[in-house]
């Protein structure tokens, strides 16, 4: 007679770590779908049809172009997702302690330091100076899900470490994209949006929990930081700092946490994909393999492929060196660089600061084919040293298992 077994309970440890677990999974799965959006928007892009594909986006839709929709109103959530997800991980997750989040933190530090170092060695003092933020970005959703095509190739600390370090990569991501690519700032329509923050605040602090009531501030929010010069999208994650990370009575799940859970496929599904669909779409031919050789190209190649695996090796291992971190556990400084390679996927983050370096100038173009060219070599380069770092692991193991 076959016993049913009552399902297990969720501890409240548990509860926390989930959204770990269904992030990790999510960008895991959606990073394909990426991949085959970004397939789409090029041949589409290079089809008979092209003219279709460039006039869908700058078709007009509420008297702005629907290209503004999608990388100012989609990518707000998105944003806001990245806030609860460094919000969670600074409360319980990788960051939530200084000795767990200095390896992390330093990788991600030198992540973006070098590669900027490396694109400004081309382009210091020229027209393409501007685009310096392209090459320290991070995709998250690429990078993780290549690294899941690994499989148990790569320990579970690794993984863990790669999503710490793209994170911690999105905060500084966040704060270039606040103070160096914004447009002459409108005071008044900051003061307008200190306001919604602080209604925001007072909502949190006075124990408001219905999620309407951050949504409407949320947009409210969301319109006076596009009026006032500064990102549109630093409001996604100015939002996500006030929404209430502790459960209330009436729910076994904080409001933070439902707010996760409910964003993640939206994220998967609609915006990440339509966003590459398109930004994803560059004319490629004659004229694009000739731009590989234009400074800004090479600035963005070069930082991405060199740069970001320099710069998070680097600091990683002087953060381990002076002891303020310890190495992970199981995890070897080949395999350290494998992921500092796949940190050179920049792809969404990078698309999104080129268009606002560049806007509608023909430096875009050069930049997004440069970004194609560097996410693919650094994704495939990140997997050939995981693969082989990998299995110079397990044969170390089986030697080590057979010594007397």
């Amino acid at each position: 007679m076959n016993e049913t077994r009552p399902p297990k309970a969720i501890t409240p440890i548990g509860r926390l770590v989930r959204p770990f677990q269904e992030f990790a999974s999510q960008e895991a799965s959606g990073g394909i779908l990426l991949i085959s959006c970004t397939v789409v928007a090029l041949i589409w892009a290079n089809s008979p049809w092209s003219g279709t594909y460039f006039h869908l986006w700058h078709a007009k839709l509420l008297s702005q172009p629907l290209h503004f929709w999608i990388n100012d109103g989609l990518m707000a959530l998105f944003f806001l997702l990245v806030g609860l997800e460094i919000k969670r991980e600074i409360l319980v997750g990788e960051l939530a302690s200084f000795q767990r989040a200095v390896l992390p933190i330093a990788a991600a530090l030198g992540g973006m330091i070098v590669p900027a170092a490396f694109y400004l060695l081309f382009n210091h003092g020229g027209p393409g100076a501007a685009g310096w933020g392209i090459a320290m970005a991070t995709d998250i959703a690429f990078a993780l899900g290549v690294l899941a095509l690994l499989g148990d190739r790569v320990p579970t600390s690794l993984k863990v470490f790669l999503a710490a370090l793209a994170i911690a990569d999105d905060i500084g991501a966040v704060l270039v994209i606040a103070f160096f690519y914004t447009a002459q700032i409108s005071w008044l329509s900051l003061g307008v949006a200190t306001l919604f923050f602080t209604a925001l605040v007072a909502a949190n602090r006075t124990g408001a929990r219905h999620p309407s009531v951050y949504a409407v501030l949320g947009v409210g929010l969301w319109l006076a930081f596009w009026q006032s010069g500064i990102h549109a999208t630093v409001a996604g994650v100015l939002l996500a700092v006030t929404i209430p990370a502790r459960q209330s009575e009436a729910n076994k799940e904080s409001l933070m946490l439902r707010f996760e859970h409910g964003l993640l496929p939206w994220n998967k599904w609609l915006i990440m994909p339509v966003f590459a669909l398109a930004n994803a779409g560059v004319i490629l031919g004659a004229d694009a393999a000739r731009s590989l050789t234009n400074p800004i190209s090479l600035g963005v190649i070069c930082g991405l492929v060199f740069g970001k695996p320099i710069g998070i090796v680097l600091f990683s291992w002087l953060a381990t060196r002076s002891r303020l971190a310890a190495m992970l556990d199981g995890v070897s400084w080949r395999q350290v660089i494998g992921v500092g390679m796949l940190g050179g996927i920049g792809f969404t983050m990078s698309f999104f600061i080129a268009n606002l370096a560049f806007g509608d100038s023909p430096a875009l173009e050069t930049a997004k084919v440069a970004i194609l060219v560097a996410s693919i070599a650094s994704a495939l380069a990140g997997v050939v040293v995981l693969v082989k770092g990998g299995q110079r692991s397990r044969l170390a193991a089986a030697v080590n298992s057979v010594r007397p």
